[in-house]
């Protein structure tokens, strides 16, 4: 074994810049692998948090423009949904799918008052079933619940960073919980502290949505209608499920059936199930390109193999010539390629792994501005350590792959050949 190695240290030594160049394009491969591995899965992981903020199988509905003329109204009618459609929604008509029905409206801004300190905010009315829906997650006290919603209680679940700044940047949250926060000239009571979301730039209190109908005086207004469903699997059941929503409540105000305009439905299933399509093909197309890249340096490595072979073919003849059997030399070849793999693969690989932490500690901690909403472009954008050294493993069998038809080569030289080789 120590032979073997001194003869692959000479061999390598002999051919410095060849080894190095080939090295290269063999570190730069396994290199260029893993850092597109790391910002795929960086983008993905954005995606997908944004994708995890609310519950799968919603949707939501605004109103909207309608964009033909129907029932001798013309085009360009602003559709205001009300409670006529919440009742709609949770209609026989669409019973077999819908679950739960709730409703959202906004209002503001206010100016929330405890012991003389005063925090800018606006107020969302909306149904219990939010929290699920949304995935709001609750730090103490509870969300609005069926008796607020009964009784128009002027409940309110406070954000974190809201009910933080009323404490003068205290977070004993619980401290708050039965206490009276003033205004819009009314006392509200609060039952709820809320984790706020800090990718969001408006950050809102919940009230149940009577309560703030009745306070704004806009008993019929409705600003979005949110419900849960069940038995839509595929693209093609909620593309027919949303045609006949939208029929139904464009009929109610007049409007086209087939307006698409009129209402806007977010359908976050089939948002999901588009999401999940992309960051799929996009992952490949990440593989793809990596493994391209890779070939490459295992094609050098094959090269200077045969390059190799060729410089030796004097050497391999007297080694067979005196006694050398043929396994003895591919022996010899296929050592010095997987040397030059492995060594330079692992190099390849701790350098990616350096270069997606550095990614992780800058590109993963920013966020740039879209619509008015703070959001990251890359979340954790690492691969983990079984991944890189499974490629790395791959590599390795791929240089001996590689080194394999040089060395078969080799050890068919036949001495009295191989000693006329000038």
């Amino acid at each position: 074994m120590k032979d073997l190695l001194a003869e692959i240290w000479e061999s390598i030594r002999r051919n410095k810049l060849r080894t190095a160049l080939t090295g290269f394009a063999v570190a730069w491969g396994i290199f260029m692998l893993i850092v597109l591995l790391g910002a795929g899965n960086g983008l993905m992981n954005a995606f997908n948090q944004q994708g995890e903020q609310f519950a799968s199988n919603t949707m939501v509905v605004y109103g909207g423009v309608t964009s033909q003329p129907a029932n001798g109204y013309e085009a360009g009618r602003y559709i205001q949904l009300n409670n006529n459609d919440i009742s709609i929604t949770q209609s026989a008509l669409f019973s077999e799918n819908v679950d739960e029905v709730g409703a959202t409206m906004y209002s503001g801004p206010y100016v929330l008052v405890l012991n003389g300190r005063h925090v800018s905010t606006y107020l969302v009315g909306c149904y219990p079933n939010m929290k699920n829906m949304n995935k709001i997650e609750l730090i103490c006290g509870r969300f609005i619940n069926p008796l607020d919603m009964q009784m128009e209680r002027k409940s309110l679940v406070l954000s974190a960073s809201h009910a933080s700044q009323l404490l003068n940047g205290g977070e004993d949250y619980e401290s708050l919980l039965g206490k009276s926060v003033s205004f819009g000239g009314n006392s509200w009571m609060v039952v709820g502290v809320y984790k706020t979301d800090k990718s969001a730039q408006r950050v809102e209190e919940y009230v149940p949505m009577p309560t703030l109908q009745v306070l704004t005086n806009e008993l019929n207004r409705v600003g979005q209608i949110n419900f849960s469903f069940h038995g839509l699997a595929t693209e093609e059941d909620n593309n027919q499920f949303e045609a006949r929503y939208r029929a139904a409540i464009n009929k109610a105000h007049k409007a086209a059936p087939d307006d698409q305009s009129s209402i806007w439905i977010w359908n976050r299933f089939t948002q999901n199930m588009q999401m999940n399509k992309g960051t799929s093909i996009l992952r490949k197309a990440l593989w793809v390109l990596g493994i391209l890249t890779l070939i490459g340096g295992i094609v050098g490595v094959s090269n200077i193999m045969l390059i190799t072979v060729k410089e030796r073919t004097r050497e391999f003849g007297v080694r067979k010539a005196i006694g050398a059997s043929p396994w003895e030399i591919m022996k010899l070849i296929l050592a010095e390629s997987v040397s030059i793999t492995a060594f330079f693969g692992y190099v390849g690989m701790f350098l990616g792994m350096v270069a997606c932490e550095v990614m992780k500690m800058t590109v993963g901690q920013s966020s740039v501005e879209f619509f008015g909403e703070s959001i990251r472009l890359f979340v954790n954008p690492t691969v983990g350590l079984d991944v890189a050294i499974g490629v790395t493993i791959v590599l390795v069998i791929a240089g001996t792959l590689a080194g394999l038809s040089p060395a078969m080569k080799a050890a068919k030289i036949r001495p009295i050949q191989a000693l006329n080789e000038t």
